[in-house]
């Protein structure tokens, strides 16, 4: 009991303290206004702080940021194969872990009942088609970085294509794969749906994509089957000379031969709903902590102000007249 009053203590005690600050200031601010011209400079002069104290805090919430890395460097996979996926860390305190959403479960971090985390990494060394899903890294504070889609296969056949965007006017190698040699077989491309062409070693090159060239590619060799879907997104050129950072947020595609419900599951993008969330409760949390310094320093100005006007306070003088006794 002793314990919990205490701790009933520790929360109600920073809130009484606040409402007697904001009491007093209020209660200065009655009694002694300054003038409306010297209010407007103050006030003028605390927002532009104020302005400068969220501009630092949105910025410190949105530069942390993490890359995801697939190896080998692929979206689709044959069952058993092995697969490792990292977090490229720009701040290593940030705490990085693997997360994913599949058919089955959501949001599940990496070793709670699949791969192996090694640090930032997850190992998966025994991939199988319920490893199907979306993958992207998550930092203990909610930020996230952009997600890709993985597909396992039990067929014979998959499609390499590039696992994340590819840079407009790059060329770009899809190339169709057997699981069993030889692999280099004639193979039939299709995007959206739709023919493009066949290859007789089983590589097709797109030279200098465009936003027009994204979409969904799979591909076909006769007596082995058809490989899943994968889609190929296409991200602007950079107008400046840095590398560029791929941070935004890509949707991935509906996964081919599952149903609506649950293949809605499996590729919910957790990207944009996390980000927000985190710059919220940053803004939160910075709010919480400046609150108390901030009206501190309103009432330590109000008390200077009216300790300078004390002093010139008017004194009035009373005349009294002589009686008719004096």
């Amino acid at each position: 009991m002793e314990g919990s009053s205490h701790q009933h203590l520790g929360l109600v005690l920073p809130v009484l303290i606040t409402a007697v600050i904001i009491g007093g200031l209020v209660w200065k601010i009655r009694v002694s206004a300054p003038p409306v011209s010297e209010a407007d400079e103050l006030g003028g002069r605390l927002q532009n702080i104020w302005t400068r104290v969220l501009t630092s805090v949105l910025c410190c919430a949105t530069n942390q940021a993490a890359g995801l890395t697939v190896s080998p460097s692929r979206s689709q996979f044959f069952m058993r194969e092995s697969v490792s996926l990292s977090c490229e860390e720009d701040d290593s305190s940030a705490g990085w872990t693997l997360r994913r959403n599949t058919t089955k479960r959501t949001r599940t971090q990496c070793g709670d009942g699949w791969g192996e985390a090694a640090g930032s990494t997850c190992n998966i060394n025994y991939i199988l088609p319920l490893d199907t899903g979306v993958y992207w890294c998550e930092s203990r504070e909610g930020a996230s970085s952009s997600s890709v889609q993985l597909t396992v296969t039990g067929g014979s056949v998959i499609l390499q294509s590039p696992v994340l965007p590819v840079m407009e006017g790059d060329d770009v190698t899809l190339s169709c794969r057997t699981k069993t040699p030889p692999s280099s077989l004639p193979a039939a491309f299709y995007k959206d749906g739709s023919l493009i062409r066949t290859e007789p070693a089983g590589h097709m090159t797109l030279q200098q994509v465009t936003s027009s060239d994204e979409g969904l590619y799979q591909c076909n060799i006769s007596g082995h089957g058809e490989s899943p879907s994968s889609r190929i997104s296409v991200s602007e050129k950079p107008t400046t000379s840095s590398p560029p950072r791929w941070i935004s947020v890509i949707a991935p595609p509906t996964p081919m031969n599952l149903p609506i419900s649950t293949a809605a599951a499996a590729t919910a993008d957790p990207t944009l709903s996390s980000s927000i969330s985190n710059v919220a409760l940053r803004v939160f949390i910075h709010l919480v902590v400046f609150c108390p310094y901030f009206i501190s320093t309103l009432l330590m100005i109000s008390l200077c102000r009216h300790k300078d006007t004390g002093d010139n306070l008017p004194v009035s003088v009373v005349m009294t007249f002589p009686t008719l006794d004096e």
